[in-house]
């Protein structure tokens, strides 16, 4: 059957870009940075006898991490991005927003009397149908190869640096103990782009299923999760990595589609009050502990994560949509506008890099000098603190001006072997989390696996045309 008995369709024009969410940006810049901060002031370090102890300054004050733990809403934010980016490559497609086209379609279908009455017109509608699912499939890949792109493309040159970065040092003296621990610790923070990336790779699917389904589930798998992990299998509590984080990432959908704009004033306070007190009542009944990060030796709401940060991002929430009046005031002046026009696009490289920044100061100071750090929470400790961010500052603002443009890949997306690539660039990411950039095997292994996988997803620019609307580049 041909389209010819179809009504002409109307023209479309490309869909111009929306206007930037200027909330979601500062709630992204904010939550790096705060990262970053809590990354600089948390160790405490002392070196002996070639080796280096390290310890914890957050360990004595708990509470400060529920609020310095951001990357609930780190997530929250990456949801809302990844659905507004998402609908705005489909409509450009010239396909639907909402993906109503398939269901619409079968709901049609159960009312067909008979297949004696079913007419050309009707057998051609399920052909442009199905044209339109092949369009989403393709728009869905090419989206994801371009978010996987931008994604870890940044880690190549960290793996470059960090890859020779350890035989250098012992090479050269460095005791091995000290330079073992900064390679792991380096590697350590990729653990949020194996999780991002399986965020990203779940969108174009999870945008499609409602949020009244979605959300119950995940955070009924979250909570199940729990109660067999503490009752004895730890190892099932990684599960939470899918459901706990996608669960916050659900929720930046609902944000995208208008549905938080009810949550403000009163009703964003009363969030924030109710959020808060149940972390602090999973905490006194436990067995969550009251830090919302790692520390060492006790059971942690973060590896694997606990239902807990569920709490901990309803509470969040509620205060950020209670700012969020002020905050999108605060991004109109120009000054805030220019800070977040420079800081957003180069927040995957400041995350990147700002670990390298610590152990390059750090190291220096430690090993290099031989001081031991302050006692956490005394006066010589805060009185250090402010000249100890103001050294590692302009350390990463040099590193990440050197390795910023990573974030801008050259070349264009393909999304032809997205099925292959995604499991390589997550398995890499996944990899060089357990072991860091430590010498061995396994790190050279992975990073080879994740320029591999790169590869797989990018092509020369000129390559790229524009795309009909069967799902098919032009030829």
């Amino acid at each position: 059957m041909s389209l010819t008995m179809l009504p002409p369709a109307p023209a479309r024009a490309p869909a111009a870009p929306g206007p930037r969410d200027r909330f979601i940006d500062i709630l992204r810049v904010f939550g790096m940075v705060l990262v970053v901060v809590q990354h600089w002031a948390m160790p405490v370090l002392s070196y002996a006898g070639g080796r280096l102890t390290t310890g914890n300054a957050l360990a004595a004050a708990p509470f400060v991490t529920w609020i310095s733990q951001v990357m609930p809403l780190v997530f929250f934010a990456g949801g809302a991005a990844n659905a507004i980016s998402f609908r705005s490559a489909a409509r450009r497609a010239g396909l639907p927003d909402t993906g109503e086209t398939g269901r619409a379609a079968r709901e049609r279908s159960t009312r067909r009397p008979s297949a004696e009455k079913r007419t050309a017109w009707e057998w051609t509608a399920r052909e442009w149908t199905a044209r339109e699912w092949t369009a989403r499939e393709w728009t869905a890949r090419e989206w994801t190869a371009r978010r996987v792109r931008r994604l870890a493309w940044p880690v190549a040159p960290l793996a470059a640096v960090w890859l020779p970065l350890p035989h250098l040092l012992t090479a050269l003296g460095v005791p091995p103990q000290p330079v073992e621990v900064a390679a792991r610790t380096v590697g350590q923070l990729l653990w949020f782009l194996a999780v991002y990336l399986l965020a990203v790779v779940a969108t174009p699917c999870l945008l499609r299923v409602r949020a009244g389904v979605a959300l119950p589930v995940l955070a009924g798998g979250a909570v199940l999760t729990d109660v067999v992990r503490f009752s004895g299998l730890e190892a099932a509590g990684y599960l939470n990595v899918a459901f706990v984080w996608l669960a916050v990432h659900q929720v930046g959908f609902r944000y995208a589609d208008g549905g938080l704009e009810w949550l403000r004033g009163r009703r964003a306070a009363a969030l924030a009050v109710a959020g808060f007190a149940m972390v602090a009542a999973l905490v006194a009944a436990g067995p969550y502990p009251a830090s919302m990060i790692g520390m060492p030796g006790a059971i942690s709401n973060m590896a694997p994560p606990s239902a807990c940060l569920l709490a901990l991002f309803a509470g969040q929430l509620g205060l950020a949509m209670l700012l969020r009046p002020a905050l999108n005031a605060l991004a109109r002046r120009p000054r805030a506008e220019a800070a977040l026009t420079a800081l957003a696009p180069r927040m995957m490289t400041v995350y990147l890099w700002h670990m390298t920044a610590l152990v390059a100061v750090a190291g220096l100071a430690t090993i290099g000098f031989g001081p031991s750090a302050p006692l956490p929470g005394s006066a010589a400790w805060w009185s250090g603190a402010p000249l100890w961010l103001a050294a590692l500052a302009p350390v990463l603002l040099g590193l990440t001006a050197l390795f910023g443009r990573w974030e801008e890949p050259a070349g264009a997306a393909t999304g032809r072997h997205m099925a292959v690539a995604a499991p390589l660039v997550g398995g890499a990411l996944l990899t060089l989390t357990v072991t860091g950039f430590a010498p061995g095997p396994a790190p050279v292994i992975a990073s080879i696996a994740l320029v591999g996988g790169l590869c797989l997803v990018s092509r020369r620019a000129r390559l790229a045309g524009p795309v009909h609307r069967s799902g098919e580049p032009a030829r």
